[in-house]
């Protein structure tokens, strides 16, 4: 990583974890235990692994989130706690920072890839049209792809994305793919955005899509603007409840 004070330029990226201490299904979730270690640290320590990143901070509502990620040698910043998304804190965090791209690194990916986020990074430093990346994996589980909880995404043949939803798209009308095909393709929520698309886009109201399926990335097609959709390469594992952490607990014990 880069460090403070050396100037940064506009492929230089900054890894933004935002961690609010709220949360409906796992209160105090980024504390939560995750073998031995609070789920913060599983994120950071696996983010600052990417070459990419020239900085990486944790951007929280919480004080104790604050004291926890000092502990173990984090970098995090204070930020409103009236935010009402995570891009909203994302960018309030990046307002004063100098580096031209910004990766949103949820919170609640403890088994993030750090190639992944690399790929981001070069996704946009090597595209200046584009404005804004993330990623996506093959989906074929039918089931899955049904599950309202699971964001499909559809791409044109360049990989820019054609549209989000909760929805099972495309909807197969006709036989399924050839062997070894699928045309599901399942979001990963991870970002980068360059910096001046990321102030633009908090300051847009929500849009109608986005207020009907509760997808902030909507606001930015709705807009006519580009995302780019890259392929992932780690296998991602979200904590929203009890049963996550012990999903991921033994997915680590696995991977040891």
């Amino acid at each position: 990583m880069r460090h403070s004070g050396e100037p940064a330029s506009s492929s230089a990226a900054l890894g933004i974890i935002p961690a609010r201490y709220g949360s409906t299904r796992l209160p105090g979730k980024p504390l939560v235990s995750i073998a031995g270690r609070p789920l913060v640290q599983h994120v950071w320590e696996r983010a600052r692994a990417a070459r990419r990143l020239a900085a990486l901070v944790v951007a929280t509502d919480d004080e104790r989130i604050a004291r926890v990620v000092r502990s173990f040698g984090g970098e995090a910043v204070m930020t409103s706690p009236a935010h009402p998304s995570g891009t909203d804190r994302l960018a309030e965090a990046a307002a004063a920072r100098p580096e031209g791209i910004v990766v949103n690194i949820q919170g609640d990916e403890p088994l993030v890839d750090p190639h992944d986020i690399d790929v981001l990074v070069d996704g946009l430093a090597t595209d200046p049209a584009c404005a804004m990346a993330t990623l996506c994996a093959p989906l074929a589980d039918r089931a899955a792809a049904e599950d309202p909880n699971v964001v499909k995404v559809v791409c044109d043949e360049a990989g820019r994305a054609l549209y989000f939803s909760r929805a099972l798209i495309p909807w197969p009308r006709r036989p399924p793919a050839p062997p070894g095909r699928t045309t599901w393709r399942r979001h990963i929520g991870l970002y980068a955005y360059r910096r001046e698309f990321l102030m633009e886009f908090a300051s847009w109201p929500p849009s109608l899509l986005e207020h009907t399926e509760g997808l902030e990335q909507l606001r930015a097609l709705e807009r006519g603007r580009t995302i780019r959709v890259l392929p992932a390469r780690g296998r991602y594992l979200g904590v929203d409840t009890p049963a996550d952490v012990i999903a991921v607990e033994s997915a680590l014990a696995a991977s040891a």
